[in-house]
């Protein structure tokens, strides 16, 4: 009896196979990040070069991916994670560009252009919680085709569903328990109820408390600067 308890508890405790979750809130996330940088000032942007450059990147992308598999995720597209990691990789790469250029105009720009620039910091930290939702949810357990076999690897993440054994029996983490998470994690600057397990899940939410913290205290600082 102490060994099937035991097992009970492991099994609440690291989880179960995924159901096979679907593609479109991801991607419907993927589009909107993309759609925030187009209507970033082009001073936030120069060093991207062209403005159309990236988002016909990312909307190219997005469309393979779309047409490869608009259903469910199953255990036979991993083939179309390398797409999905370099769509999420390319605008991490753009939003940390756009984030350098907007701490340096906020610190060195002038008054006349300050309130356009807080008001940019807006998408600019809402694609920081939408893309690190994005790298959880495509890197937890080695992704989402990955997480729908038995033999997944063991989760990078303790939700609370997880760590209560017997409150959510066969529960799975969806893309929304991902953003939730960035989305806690950006606003507290730390863990809040769910944690992070491995190496790479620490890093990651160091990373973004970081950028979210740096972002919130240049804009709040240049606001009270404007207002004065």
């Amino acid at each position: 009896m102490a060994d099937a308890s035991l097992g009970d508890r492991d099994a609440a405790a690291w989880g179960v196979a995924s159901r096979g979750e679907p593609r479109w809130p991801a991607l419907l996330a993927t589009a909107t990040a993309a759609a925030l940088q187009v209507i970033l000032p082009e001073t936030l942007i120069r060093g991207l070069g062209n403005r159309a450059l990236i988002p016909a990147l990312e909307g190219g992308l997005i469309l393979v991916i779309l047409i490869a598999n608009p259903g469910r995720i199953s255990e036979e597209e991993k083939r179309l994670r390398i797409i999905g990691l370099s769509l999420i990789a390319l605008i991490t790469i753009a939003n940390v560009v756009s984030l350098v250029e907007l701490i340096h105009a906020l610190l060195y720009g002038t008054k006349a252009g300050g309130r356009p620039l807080v008001y940019a910091s807006v998408p600019i930290w809402l694609t920081n919680v939408i893309v690190f939702g994005l790298w959880y949810w495509e890197l937890d357990r080695g992704g989402p085709a990955a997480r729908v076999q038995m033999s997944h690897r063991r989760p990078d993440f303790l939700f609370p569903q997880m760590s209560t054994p017997g409150s959510a029996p066969g529960w799975t983490p969806n893309f929304l328990d991902y953003l939730y998470t960035s989305f806690t994690n950006a606003t507290a600057f730390s863990p809040t109820d769910t944690m992070p397990l491995t190496a790479w899940t620490k890093s990651l939410f160091m990373v973004q408390s970081l950028a979210s913290l740096v972002t919130v205290a240049v804009v709040i600082s240049r606001a009270v600067n404007i207002l004065s």
